[in-house]
């Protein structure tokens, strides 16, 4: 399916976009909200309760490997990594359908469920994911991420989102954004944040380094600051 990079207009500088394979260019003005989409999915190392009403013997804990596959009886190794629970009970039942048990009832049931979360990137002081708790928007995930960096270009902030299977990268200006110039965007959880960095603003730093700080140095920072 193609990727379809979304420009948001009213928050982004004119950029060129869509130069990858792959790569669909399309106009809309805000994000697509996520609709019934699923946040949470199997991983590695996880312990799952799985439940086989009838069938006591198949019932238990298992811990998934590296891969999301566990050792399931009579089937053998089962791969649920990446899988909903509701989508890997699913496919245990379809597997014991009618060859090991007549009609079964699995229940897949994580013992932990993590918390949903956004995911940080780029020039922010402490990159990472963090908690999409009530209605989380761009402003407050980057003061959670401790703020913007020495070098961060606001008016190159990416929010990449997948919705029913189609990825979006929404570019928007956090310095308008603060200004109150645009509404701050919500985010959801699985989106990606990713703060652009500001070439001018390095080559300007390691010019300093070498020449004193006269007044031409505004006019580098005027030049080169963005």
């Amino acid at each position: 399916m193609l990727a379809a990079f979304l420009v948001l207009s009213a928050c982004a500088t004119d950029r060129t976009f869509g130069v990858a394979p792959g790569i669909e260019i399309t106009q809309l003005d805000t994000l697509p909200e996520p609709r019934n989409e699923i946040f949470y999915t199997i991983g590695p190392q996880e312990t799952l309760e799985i439940e086989v009403v009838g069938a006591e013997p198949l019932s238990g804990t298992y811990l998934t490997n590296e891969e999301g596959d566990i050792g399931f009886p009579l089937l053998g190794v089962v791969s649920l990594g990446g899988k909903s629970p509701s989508d890997a009970s699913d496919l245990l039942a379809q597997a014991l359908r009618g060859r090991y048990v007549l009609d079964p009832q699995v229940r897949v049931i994580p013992t932990e469920f993590p918390p949903p979360s956004v995911s940080i990137g780029g020039q922010v002081r402490r990159p990472g994911s963090y908690p999409a708790i009530g209605r989380p928007t761009l402003l407050r995930m980057v003061n959670q991420a401790e703020g913007l960096a020495q070098y961060a270009k606001l008016d190159d902030v990416l929010v990449m989102r997948t919705v029913a299977g189609q990825d979006y990268i929404g570019l928007y200006n956090l310095g308008a954004i603060q200004r109150g110039n645009y509404a701050d965007p919500v985010l959801y959880p699985n989106d990606i944040v990713m703060v652009g960095d500001s070439p001018g603003r390095r080559r300007l730093d390691n010019i300093l380094q070498f020449a004193p700080l006269v007044s031409s140095a505004v006019v580098l920072l005027d030049r080169l600051g963005n």
